[in-house]
């Protein structure tokens, strides 16, 4: 199946006042039909039955667990994707509904993960969480602008952060981690520069330079571990996870609206944001090294709390609720973890100056250096804006789920075995068009119609539900929770058969279906889309979801005896 491209985006105009953007969706093409291109609808009807359900054996895994997380009630919406793109701020360019975890961000530890609150009724602190769905009446952009502008724009290299999420590095191991820093910095701009000698997007050119680089990260990731670990310190959790960088469009947006972007006053999805502690640090004496990672995972899970308190109190209060509520307390928290820290440094060395100069937090990015902004543009991406949360070129009204159905269900082959806990997930490819379709998916269908899915947008009959249905992969390799790609510790079952890949074992098999009201003249017109990465343009092919797996041991091993027993369980 060949991925199908939207040909128009939505228009974006900068607001007039200093400092603030705002996105709308009201277009600007005179009386021009507001439609995207119809050829990326298709009536469900003429979609062929495709979905292929095999014969379960004697020794099938035939239960099904179903978990009640909400339809995202509480606004959690956030442009970041924990992970795909971990410790990357905005690193989606578009917006996700988060449903379970209250508190997960692109920084979050599993610590924190484990903390957090949860909107599942069961308590599962699992996160899952997918682009949401616009409807955009508005006079679209026409799609031949959108290409000459990626025809005309590089792609730039954007790598999550290390330093930012190492533990204490031990004084013998501080000179050779920072030179190792170096390299890994050294390695990204190297790849930067021959995706930016060149406009346009270049599939071969970008899976090549990402596997080059990747290659080189993983390696320098093992030596910054080992050498913090030879030095007596502890080996950085979820290392691995930090390999994987990404090629960014970003810079189209400049092309398509007429300049650079400007950084909002304030986000309508606040975030706590705070200075980093970790590179501000010098070489910690061994003696110190446990009481010191102790503060920073402290300081880590004091972040946490305080964005979980942004969403789960939202609207309360007046205009001083968020400083005397959250930022405040949080504050004095932080002064009194980084004097322990100080303390414990200062006992067997120097004792660090003005750690408590890093203990105010802000909301948004105001409370640190921003991300850092792809080459040829101005500045970061705004924070999502206004009632909608509009991001250019995303633009429009978010669409509630009617419903969200999330359930676990065995394996046809066999029995299966619990996942391990804080397994990362995802499916589908945001980026079909960029680095290829290879890893994308076909999840559109109708209610009623779930024998057959497109990777077009469906129009339904009247009377059925928009439906996107996402299957996450059945097999794992049983022993890693994530992987360089964040891929290949995971498998996909056989469509044919039902079996896992050579060396992996049957896992709870999580699929997760998203339901929508969507009026049928919407529909007919071609006026909802899906919020997507620039170059992707709304693609309904570039859909995908990502989950990570907070579910206590004791939950995960009920989900798999249900399945196992062949029971309905929620």
């Amino acid at each position: 199946m060949t991925p199908t491209r939207i040909v128009a985006g939505a228009v974006v105009l900068a607001a007039t006042a200093a400092l603030t953007a705002t996105f709308v969706s009201s277009g600007g093409k005179g009386t021009a039909d507001a439609a995207t291109n119809l050829s990326s609808f298709v009536p469900i009807e003429r979609v062929t039955p495709n979905v292929d359900r095999p014969r379960t054996g004697p020794d099938a895994s035939t239960g099904r667990f179903t978990v009640d997380c909400g339809t995202n009630g509480n606004r959690k919406f956030s442009p970041d994707n924990p992970v795909a793109q971990p410790g990357v701020r905005n690193g989606a360019e578009h917006v996700h509904d988060f449903v379970g975890n209250l508190a997960i961000t692109a920084n979050s530890s599993d610590a924190d993960l484990d903390a957090s609150g949860t909107t599942c009724v069961n308590g599962d602190k699992s996160s899952y969480f997918w682009p949401v769905v616009r409807i955009d009446r508005s006079v679209r952009a026409d799609g031949r602008d959108i290409q000459r502008a990626l025809a005309a724009t590089s792609g730039t290299v954007v790598c999550p952060s290390v330093r930012d999420r190492l533990p204490a590095v031990p004084t013998g191991a501080k000179a050779a981690v920072d030179s190792q820093l170096a390299d890994l910095e050294r390695y990204r701009v190297a790849a930067d520069r021959r995706v930016t000698a060149t406009r346009g997007v270049h599939v071969q050119l970008n899976n090549d330079v990402l596997q080059w680089l990747r290659a080189r990260r993983a390696a320098s990731l093992v030596a910054i571990g080992d050498t913090i670990r030879r030095a007596g310190g502890q080996y950085p959790a979820r290392l691995r996870s930090l390999t994987d960088c990404d090629v960014s469009y970003d810079a189209i947006h400049a092309r398509l609206h007429g300049g650079g972007h400007t950084v909002a006053t304030r986000s309508a999805t606040p975030q706590v944001t705070c200075p980093s502690v970790r590179d501000r640090l010098p070489g910690v004496p061994r003696s110190a090294l446990a009481e010191v990672d102790r503060g920073l995972g402290e300081l880590d899970r004091q972040i946490s709390e305080a964005n979980q308190r942004l969403v789960t109190s939202r609207g309360e209060g007046g205009a001083g609720f968020v400083e005397n509520a959250v930022l405040g307390p949080l504050r004095a928290k932080r002064i009194a973890v980084l004097d322990r820290i100080a303390v414990a440094i200062g006992r067997a060395g120097t004792r660090p100056q003005g750690l408590d100069a890093l203990a105010p937090c802000a909301l948004d990015q105001r409370g640190g250096p921003p991300s850092p902004a792809p080459t040829g543009s101005a500045s970061p991406l705004p924070d999502p804006q206004g009632a909608n949360l509009e991001l250019p070129n995303n633009t429009g009204e978010i669409l509630r789920p009617a419903s969200v159905l999330i359930e676990y269900r065995g394996n046809p082959v066999g029995k299966v075995v619990p996942m391990p806990k804080f397994l990362r997930e995802l499916t589908g490819d945001a980026k079909p068009t960029s680095r290829g379709p290879a890893n994308a998916r076909a999840t559109w269908t109708c209610s009623g119609f779930t024998d057959r899915l497109s990777d077009r947008y469906p129009i339904c009959p009247p009377g059925r539900q928009v439906q996107r249905v996402q299957d996450f992969p059945g097999c794992w390799d049983g022993t890693n929770t994530d992987s360089a790609n964040h891929r290949d510790h995971v498998a996909f079952a056989d469509r044919a058969t039902g079996a896992c890949p050579q060396g992996f074992v049957a896992i709870p098999q999580l699929r997760i279906t998203i339901s929508y009201d969507i009026p049928r003249n919407v529909q007919v017109k071609g006026e909802y889309a899906l919020d997507s990465f620039p170059e992707e343009n709304h693609n309904p092919f570039s859909d995908h979801n990502d989950f990570v797996n907070v579910n206590s041991a004791q939950t995960m091993q009920r989900i798999a005896t249900c399945l196992n027993k062949g029971r309905n369980c929620r």
